[in-house]
């Protein structure tokens, strides 16, 4: 089924989370270059909200996203009440608009939009990036035609679904990065110098920041650290004065960044961990201690196996510890071994992956 002189619609649920909307972004950004249609459904977050400013070309719809509590918590009705008024609105967005598909790039955002594309009688798809998907994922694979995965990992947790590996989708911002010098006069640093790039994570950073701050980086060594909003004075105080350390508490120009940088210190969030392998980046992957079932050290198995990134639990690291790490990441054989490793787990073209495969369904 097609509408509109012919032009696909597709809407894409990707609100909550970078994770979810960066590539979400990335999948508009392909459809909309084959000439389709698209709408993006988001929540009423900050990140969702500067985004649909930034990419004012695309057209943004909110809609409630609320996690779902205890089964048998007294939250679970207010939830279901709420689910129900969420499906209504996604099936009025999705006449509205004559919708052909649906996508959700994960999270509970997703769940609405994909069972109201059941009900219209349209296809619908579900993107997971992680190794180990979620249950809000699993739970939406049942109303799908069919599942993309970011990681072969995932496939055997989506028993009785038909999966498709795509990898995660990149930005088309990230394929043309800036020189390194332009990066580095826009940081403030030297561009022959090696570079460290430090992702603390917008939750639950303050340990690893910490960590970072006190390590005794090799001489020449020069690091860019992303310390979050709410860290940031503490981590430039903790830092002092040490020359060619740059804090910021948000960075909004990611492709200066990456440009800049010879190696990462991050958290192992799935779409930061594409956007390492797409761009050829080692790392030191520290899994966020309370991520849900524990994911991100799933996901840091994967690169680590690979002998693309060194895996390294937050409780068992210490400042002299990452300051070996990095100092054997940055040498340059070791360098290049990595980097090597890493672009073998990336799918360059995974956005148009995806969008042929939702193409062959629908037409």
């Amino acid at each position: 089924m097609e509408s509109n002189g012919g032009q696909p619609g597709l809407v894409i649920a990707c609100g909550g989370t970078g994770g979810h909307l960066f590539p979400g972004l990335a999948v508009a950004e392909a459809w909309a270059a084959r000439g389709g249609r698209v709408v993006l459904l988001v929540s009423e977050k900050k990140i969702d909200q500067e985004a649909s400013r930034k990419y004012s070309q695309y057209r943004f719809e909110t809609i409630p996203a609320a996690v779902k509590p205890p089964t048998f918590s007294p939250k679970m009705l207010p939830f279901l009440w709420g689910l129900w008024r969420t499906i209504g609105r996604c099936r009025v967005i999705l006449k509205d608009f004559g919708a052909d598909a649906v996508l959700g790039m994960g999270g509970f955002t997703s769940l609405p939009p994909v069972y109201a594309a059941k009900k219209s009688g349209l296809p619908g798809f579900v993107h997971d990036s992680n190794a180990l998907p979620g249950k809000a994922n699993r739970l939406t694979a049942r109303w799908c035609r069919e599942v993309f995965i970011g990681l072969e990992a995932a496939r055997s947790h989506f028993s009785g679904s038909e999966c498709v590996l795509t990898g995660t989708p990149v930005r088309e911002e990230l394929r043309c990065l800036p020189s390194r010098g332009e990066a580095a006069a826009k940081f403030g640093l030297d561009p022959s110098k090696p570079t460290l790039l430090v992702m603390g994570g917008s939750q639950g950073a303050r340990r690893l920041n910490t960590i970072v701050a006190e390590a005794a980086f090799e001489d020449g060594v020069q690091v860019l650290h992303i310390a979050g909003p709410g860290d940031e004075q503490r981590v430039i105080d903790q830092a002092g004065k040490r020359e060619g350390y740059k804090v910021l508490g948000f960075c909004d120009d990611m492709p200066s960044a990456y440009a800049v940088s010879d190696a990462v210190v991050a958290r192992a969030g799935a779409s930061s961990m594409t956007e390492l392998a797409f761009l050829g980046l080692p790392s030191v992957l520290v899994p966020f201690p309370y991520a849900a079932d524990d994911h991100q050290t799933w996901n840091a198995k994967v690169f680590s196996e690979a002998g693309a990134a060194y895996l390294e639990q937050e409780a068992d690291l210490d400042s002299e510890k990452l300051a070996t790490r990095v100092g054997e990441m940055l040498e340059p054989g070791k360098r290049k071994q990595m980097s090597d490793a890493v672009r073998k787990l990336s799918v360059n073209d995974s956005a148009d992956q995806v969008c042929e495969a939702i193409l062959k369904v629908i037409e």
